[in-house]
């Protein structure tokens, strides 16, 4: 079976996603992809990992079909189907198997969320084999040259229920990611926002007052993605300190103590 470049068009990236670079991840996923090795991207929600992923798919030209895992997704919703009708039954390939067949980068977004026994289909595609069985078809793909496998991984939320199965975690390459260090994040704020340095500066400078309390109240720390969000509410005219409460603290947390400790690095970020 083959597929024309129209097939792979709307899978394509045509503006090149913003991405700052924190290290030499670029290198090395560039040899990664070179070599078609899976990769496991690790890091904390909103730290620039699914940006990081559509910057490489861009940068490489190679078309990304990306799925959004979560505990109710079942293998068929994986691999494909058999749908009915009016002529009666067809099949219907999943996003893995159209990524396979078609030579795309195929993104598993917080495979921790998929239960284990889905993610053992991806077992094949990520060694020697390079072959993705489809069970109800009686079918055996093989994976197109420019196929590669991704999947991004939080290891905070990682628990007994919510983990990697070490015989799926040792079939990958890993990246690890973390929020940047104040100025490359100052960079990315005011540039995705399309506000100034000072102020992307206190933005962060709140960031990093929340992330100092994660594990003394907080899961996880406010985001590079939520800073984006309040500088975006203030372009709307929202004053800065309503704009942080509504997205920095609000998202993150429902226990009092800690909004109040916030609110009150927001008062005086913004006095």
């Amino acid at each position: 079976m083959t597929h024309s470049d129209t097939d792979t068009k709307q899978y394509r990236i045509e503006n090149e996603p913003y991405y700052q670079a924190q290290g030499g991840e670029i290198a090395l996923y560039e040899a990664a992809y070179s070599a078609r090795l899976p990769v496991m991207i690790k890091g904390p929600t909103g730290c620039g990992k699914s940006r990081f992923i559509e910057h490489m798919a861009w940068k490489l030209g190679k078309p990304l079909i990306t799925v959004a895992c979560n505990e109710d997704m079942t293998a068929s919703d994986l691999v494909g189907r058999y749908l009915l009708d009016a002529n009666g039954t067809r099949w219907l390939d999943g996003p893995l198997t159209v990524a396979a067949r078609i030579g795309a980068i195929c993104y598993l977004d917080e495979i921790v969320e998929a239960r284990q026994d889905t993610t053992v289909v991806i077992h094949p595609l990520t060694d020697h084999r390079r072959q993705l069985p489809l069970d109800k078809k009686g079918e055996l793909v093989d994976a197109h040259p420019d196929f590669q496998l991704v999947i991004s991984y939080n290891p905070g939320y990682q628990s007994l229920m919510k983990d990697l199965k070490q015989s799926t975690k040792q079939r990958f390459s890993a990246l690890d990611f973390e929020y940047p260090d104040a100025k490359t994040e100052v960079t990315i704020v005011a540039k995705e926002a399309n506000i100034d340095a000072e102020l992307a500066g206190k933005l962060v400078k709140i960031a990093h007052t929340a992330r100092n309390l994660k594990g003394h109240g907080l899961d996880e720390g406010i985001s590079t993605r939520l800073l984006v969000y309040a500088a975006m509410l203030m372009n709307k005219g929202i004053a800065a300190p309503d704009a942080c409460r509504m997205a920095l603290v609000r998202p993150i947390t429902d226990d009092a103590d800690i909004r109040s400790t916030l609110d009150h690095a927001i008062d005086a970020v913004f006095a």
